[in-house]
Formats: C-alpha cells, sequence, structure tokens
C-alpha cells in the first residue's frame, strides 16, 4: 500500500519523540503489504485498527495503545490517507465530544 500524506507523521514525531519507533514500525508494515479488506489488514498489518462509521476511515492502535492513528485507506486503489495521528487521551476527547469523524 501507499501513503500519500506523511507530512502527519513528522509533525506528530517533533512534538512526541517517543512515538517514532512505532510510527516507522507501523509504515514500514503499511508498504510491505497489499490489503483488499479489513480483516486482511489485521492479519498483515495490525489486530488492532477498526472501522468507525463511513468516510473510510480506519483507526490504528499503535506503540502499546498510547497513539493512534486515523486513517482513510482506499482498498481498490491501495491507498492509505492519514487523517490525524493522536495520543490515546486525545483521541479518547474527540471520542467523547463527538468530533473524532471531523478530523
Amino acid at each position: 500500500m501507499r501513503i500519500i500524506s506523511m507530512p502527519p507523521i513528522y509533525a506528530f514525531e517533533a512534538k512526541h519523540a517517543a512515538a517514532a519507533p512505532a510510527l516507522n514500525e507501523w509504515c514500514a508494515r503499511i508498504k510491505r503489504t497489499k490489503c483488499s479488506h479489513l480483516h486482511e489488514l489485521r492479519k498483515i498489518v495490525s489486530g488492532s485498527v477498526d472501522y468507525v462509521g463511513g468516510q473510510c476511515m480506519y483507526i490504528f492502535n499503535i506503540g502499546g495503545n498510547k497513539y493512534r492513528i486515523l486513517t482513510s485507506i482506499h482498498f481498490n486503489r491501495q491507498v492509505v490517507y492519514i487523517r490525524a495521528i493522536l495520543t490515546h487521551a486525545v483521541y479518547d476527547e474527540h471520542s467523547k465530544n463527538g468530533t473524532l469523524l471531523h478530523l
């Protein structure tokens, strides 16, 4: 798969240096894989990925569940678009406020 939005990763790593190894591992796994649906993605990339709402949003838990990567994935084109990267606490805040789908 191809990641077409790396700037959010670079920005998050700049603020949260401890997240860099987990983000780099996630990127490497995504780039090595070719998946056609969520179940394959869970097997190959991460068991900690969930589909949330519409808009093709998939949320990955990485770094021992310390961070969340919100993505849009288009399996037919093998494209991953990073919508946001959040700490677990910030993710929970957006989840409670109902603003998660607007990121």
